[in-house]
């Protein structure tokens, strides 16, 4: 029996290890579909996506379509002949896209759907304070992230996990996922199960307000909050009208009113609602990120100010 022949559908960084994956297991891929390349970083340099380098690196083709939905897209993928499409950290595909291949189009999820569907489920989780999360290939459907599941695995979230450091493991776990269920599919061995709607819950892509610390919160909840944006994008704090982005804080014995800052040689420590955050990591706006120590030595900020 010949191997499936895919066509991977991926752009960010977490959809990389499932393609070398995949290509390194023998499976015919006859192209890649990503992003175009876009202007990236304070020059404004046009880059390729992280799957596109990728696939420089390896010799895969790939294809760059502005828009999903134009006619002249599905008849590329159609004239590929792919029997299945395998879809990680892409955009929503449309149906008669997904449609195409004869055994269906799988996507890789960040999450044990259907919990935390949705754009952000690795930051989601980390942001309240889950202790576990996992991953989940299911066939897709119309509406996003509700399709019938395939294979999941569990992943327990580390008390000094980040966003960044769950990310990481995910997508190691989740390459390892997917080249277990296109085996299934090309043995005929596959079973989808259908989602349980009344388990669902949101993970909405993160905006600039989910970033600002509330600094009236409970201690937990900001410290979570931190974690779950770090590395990217940040949660943020204003001080005298600066913004400083936080990105690892711990918890610290005693009270202090919200917001209030106890500052030291090498110390920095913000009241919360219920408690106290040592700040660990930071940066200051334009400067690049730093320990605390190094932060405070360049940078002057006194006990009883306030962040805003």
């Amino acid at each position: 029996m010949s191997p499936l022949r895919i066509v991977f559908m991926g752009t960010a960084e977490f959809a990389v290890p499932t393609l070398s994956l995949l290509h390194a297991g023998g499976y015919p891929i006859p192209a890649v579909v990503t992003a175009p390349d876009k202007p990236r970083g304070r020059g404004q340099e046009m880059l390729p996506t992280p799957v596109k380098r990728h696939c420089a690196e390896v010799g895969l083709t790939v294809l760059e379509p502005g828009n999903l939905t134009d006619p002249a897209f599905a008849r590329s993928v159609r004239s590929l002949s792919p029997d299945l499409i395998v879809v990680v950290a892409f955009r929503i595909l449309p149906r008669e896209i997904f449609m195409i291949p004869r055994l269906g189009s799988l996507n890789l999820h960040a999450s044990l759907l259907p919990r935390y569907r949705g754009a952000a489920p690795i930051n989601r989780a980390v942001m309240n304070g889950e202790a576990e999360t996992g991953v989940t290939t299911f066939f897709l459907e119309e509406k996003v992230d509700t399709g019938n599941i395939l294979l999941q695995e569990r992943m327990p979230i580390l008390p000094e996990d980040d966003a960044g450091s769950v990310h990481d493991r995910l997508s190691a776990i989740g390459a390892r996922v997917v080249l277990q269920t296109v085996r299934l599919i090309e043995e005929g061995k596959a079973f989808a199960r259908p989602q349980d709607p009344l388990l669902a819950s949101p993970a909405p892509k993160i905006f600039k307000e989910d970033c600002h610390i509330v600094w009236d919160r409970p201690v937990s909840s900001v410290r979570n909050q931190i974690r779950g944006l770090a590395p990217y994008p940040a949660a943020y704090a204003i001080h005298q009208g600066r913004v400083v982005k936080i990105y690892r804080a711990s918890l610290a014995d005693g009270r202090a009113e919200p917001g209030v800052i106890e500052s030291g040689k090498d110390i920095l420590r913000v009241g919360t609602g219920d408690g106290i955050l040592s700040i660990e990591v930071l940066q200051q706006e334009g400067k690049k990120k730093m320990g605390v120590s190094e932060f405070l030595r360049g940078y002057k900020i006194s006990t009883g100010e306030k962040f805003e």
